[in-house]
């Protein structure tokens, strides 16, 4: 299979804080014990992980561990208590994490009349400390190596991860939202809400430096493309990948040059005219990038949001039409491709024409069927954000459509009403659409965050 259909996931180091005690308490042997399993299991975790050597006893030590953890770049702290630690410490935590906090609270011994832990009662009254000082935190109970605590664990640090992201992060407009799409218009006063920038870049800049994208590094890309195995239709030529490539490595060099995060492309009347950026932003969609069509800046922060949560590539989709549990996900070509259908399938991705101007250069493909997804949208209304996120799978499409093409079932849901909740609301119309159920992941995300969630 091609490497890009597998979805990436961000790189995140942890720092992993484990809470001691400077006189014994409670049972010491099952604090050590619980230690050695924590640490077993995260063996396999699937983080950059730092545990640092110095005893954390006092707020001091903690202090000192978490200047060099930061030195060292982590991302996110775990805060464990083997055994109930001092809560002096908690207000150290706050003070020297960007992150919210995960909580790691571990169980009793299940035998003898003596208290072996108290790891809940610790790690609850540094939560509620931390509420009460304002600062976010995340809050795991499980036992060491249980495959439920594993994944809590793992969601937690993502959350905590997609934080860090979103708070000052820099999104990056060309042009301005599509003719007539002012549903996605962006407001950087409302964006600042949330703590992140807007920065805009013109049409005319834009399309300069797409052309001052050197023929002979447009070639080597070209090259690449090829090698992706994706069949080319409706007698695109070379000079027509080549502008596409351009497109591409220029819309590269703009996020990995500037502090651009996430980035809304207009891409009609202007670009279409000559040829769609589709492919390309379903090229950069594939590798992890925040990167949506027709100016919708608030849809790459959905992107952002999501991927840095650790629910893989999202796809950006038009509604297109619904009954009571169904929902027809299409797009005009630009799905990444670790959410489309394979090589083998009846309707692989391939290169192509756009269904409506025919200009190239679009990807057509299937979304894959059978997949539990998540259908969610971050956008403003009235200088607020705020987020929706409902849970269905794909099943096989009534028929195929040009383009990116998917059906969403959702049986729990009553659609007809929750569509017209979500429009009274301002929902743009452009859905976000990962893979997995992870609306309760999303949701407590975005209240971190002071987002509310409409359901």
């Amino acid at each position: 299979m091609n490497a890009l259909f597998e979805h990436p996931k961000p790189t995140v180091k942890v720092g992993i804080l484990i809470l001691r005690r400077k006189r014994p308490g409670f049972i010491p042997e099952w604090g050590e014990w619980i230690e050695e399993q924590v640490r077993e299991q995260l063996k396999t975790a699937p983080f950059d992980i730092v545990i640092p050597e110095e005893m954390i006893v006092d707020g001091t030590s903690l202090m000192r561990v978490m200047t060099g953890c930061n030195a060292r770049g982590c991302h996110v702290y775990v805060a464990l208590h083997p055994t109930m630690a001092d809560g002096r410490m908690g207000p150290v935590l706050a003070q020297m994490s960007k992150a919210p906090v995960v909580l790691w609270a571990t169980g009793e011994k299940q035998d003898g009349a003596m208290v072996s832990a108290c790891s809940l009662v610790g790690a609850h009254t540094f939560g509620a400390s931390l509420a009460q000082s304002g600062h976010p935190f995340e809050f795991v109970y499980g036992v060491p190596g249980d495959e439920k605590t594993k994944e809590d664990l793992a969601a937690a640090i993502y959350r905590a991860y997609a934080y860090t992201v979103m708070d000052g992060a820099y999104a990056g407009m060309v042009g301005y939202h599509a003719p007539g799409f002012i549903d996605m218009h962006v407001d950087p006063v409302s964006m600042r809400s949330i703590n992140v920038e807007l920065m805009h870049i013109s049409m005319h800049e834009f399309i300069d430096d797409v052309h001052g994208v050197s023929d002979e590094d447009a070639m080597a890309d070209l090259e690449v493309l090829k090698t992706m195995g994706m069949e080319i239709t409706g007698d695109i030529t070379d000079e027509d990948l080549l502008l596409s490539s351009k497109y591409y490595l220029c819309m590269k060099a703009l996020m990995d040059e500037t502090p651009l995060q996430a980035l809304g492309v207009r891409d009609w009347p202007e670009l279409s005219a000559v040829q769609w950026p589709y492919m390309a932003m379903a090229r950069m969609a594939s590798e992890g990038y925040a990167i949506a069509c027709e100016g919708d800046t608030d849809g790459a922060l959905t992107c952002l949001m999501t991927y840095s949560a650790g629910c893989g590539v999202p796809y950006i989709s038009d509604w297109l039409e619904h009954d009571e549990h169904h929902i027809t996900l299409w797009h005009t070509g630009a799905a990444p491709l670790p959410m489309c259908q394979d090589f083998d399938s009846d309707h692989p991705p391939s290169i192509g024409r756009h269904f409506n101007n025919k200009k190239p250069a679009v990807i057509n493909a299937s979304i894959k069927v059978g997949m539990p997804i998540t259908l969610c949208r971050l956008w403003h209304l009235e200088g607020r954000y705020l987020f929706t996120a409902i849970e269905g799978e794909t099943i096989e499409p009534k028929r195929h459509l040009d383009g990116t093409n998917a059906l969403g079932h959702f049986p729990n849901v009553d659609i007809n009403r929750y569509f017209v909740r979500m429009i009274r609301a301002g929902l743009p119309h452009h859905p976000v659409i990962v893979e997995g159920h992870v609306e309760e992941h999303l949701s407590l995300l975005a209240d971190s965050m002071g987002i509310e969630t409409l359901k």
